[in-house]
């Protein structure tokens, strides 16, 4: 399936029925009074997160979504029936936008969740509606309200708790099959991965995280190089980002540490808060390095680099170092997710032990 992570629509939820004009006709009964019925509304159009979707390729070649008007109202007290609703199926982190004016209307981060992004029209009153005691015979009735009809942007900005970053051919695609479920296309040429990968990582029973893997970054990438810069915005709704070089590339004339460099400022000129965002260093391809080597490599690259934060050494291929890496980013996830979740002050009334409590003297006497 073709990966697409932003599309256009139009959408127009139903108009609503008009109501009706009508009087009873029967037998011996000359003035029956009216009994026209209201319009019935128009459908509405929802939107709901489905997890078993992770492209809008849907929305790509099928751009009009119309739901049905509703009823228009009858005689004898018959109300028009409402319009069938219509439901689009989306996936989970998908952003909604007014193509118009760019404002974000919502946003889809949860599985199953339900909104309305079209809200069809109320139905028309029938002359039922008017009926007083000093109006017996009313002739009045309205026509259904209109739908709403929008112009919408969808861009998909896919959950994932890491994302990996590095030069095409860097390792992310090993790096992430060695992890995780995810088996994307892995070859020994530069931009293999054409579209977003995402993996989840089972560290234990009820453990896990979701790993993203994106093409890779050259420089430029912020201007329109390569390919990596339009999958840049899954990067946002990160915990952290995982740098992956290659410490052993083919081309022994290759700058590896002004490729690194390199990469660090996409991030800057893209987006200062996806720059911000914690990120480790993770060295790969060690099993391509002789074992005395090692030590003098790593340490002159990150003394070269000048990076702070924490560096890890893997063979994404042998496997080696990964599980160790692993469990360093489950815990680095778990507290990220605790520190986002609200304070709820406890209620001071279910802090005392019931032992504690003061004894009812009305139920001694």
């Amino acid at each position: 399936m073709k990966f697409v992570d932003e599309a256009y629509i139009d959408i127009s939820a139903g108009d609503g029925g008009a109501g009706c004009v009508s009087f009873r006709h029967e037998k011996y009964k000359e003035f029956g009074g009216p009994n026209g019925g209201d319009g019935g509304r128009g459908g509405h159009v929802y939107a709901v997160a489905d997890s078993n979707l992770n492209t809008l390729v849907d929305y790509r070649f099928s751009r009009r979504h119309d739901a049905r008007r509703g009823e228009h109202g009858m005689g004898s007290d018959m109300f028009g029936a409402a319009g069938d609703d219509i439901t689009l199926k989306m996936p989970v982190g998908t952003i909604i936008t007014d193509a118009e004016t760019g404002e974000v209307l919502f946003e889809l981060l949860v599985p199953g969740e339900v909104i309305t992004i079209a809200k069809g029209g109320d139905g028309g009153f029938g002359n039922l509606r008017f009926k007083s005691a000093i109006n017996r015979a009313p002739r009045q009735k309205t026509p259904g309200w209109p739908g709403e009809k929008k112009n919408l942007k969808l861009e998909l900005k896919v959950l994932a708790d890491v994302g990996l970053l590095g030069m095409p051919n860097a390792g992310k695609s090993t790096f992430i099959t060695a992890i995780s479920n995810a088996r994307p296309r892995i070859a020994d040429y530069p931009f293999t991965t054409l579209h977003p990968n995402l993996g989840v990582v089972r560290v234990g029973p009820e453990q896990s995280f979701v790993v993203a893997d994106l093409p890779g970054l050259i420089e430029g990438a912020s201007e329109g190089a390569g390919l990596g810069h339009l999958f840049l915005r899954h990067l946002q709704r990160t915990r952290l980002l995982l740098h992956i070089v290659d410490v052993a590339p083919f081309d022994e004339g290759v700058d590896t540490v002004a490729q690194a460099k390199a990469i660090v400022n996409e991030l800057k000129k893209y987006d200062d808060g996806l720059f911000k965002k914690p990120r480790w260093l993770v060295l790969n391809k060690l099993d391509m390095v002789a074992s005395e080597d090692r030590a003098a490599l790593i340490k002159d690259f990150v003394k070269r680099f000048k990076f702070k934060g924490p560096v890890f050494e893997i063979s994404a291929l042998t496997r080696e170092g990964c599980e160790s890496l692993v469990k360093e980013i489950y815990k680095h996830v778990k507290a990220q997710q605790a520190a986002e979740q609200p304070y709820v002050e406890e209620d001071p009334r279910f802090l005392t032990a019931p032992d504690a409590l003061p004894a009812d003297d009305s139920a001694a006497q």
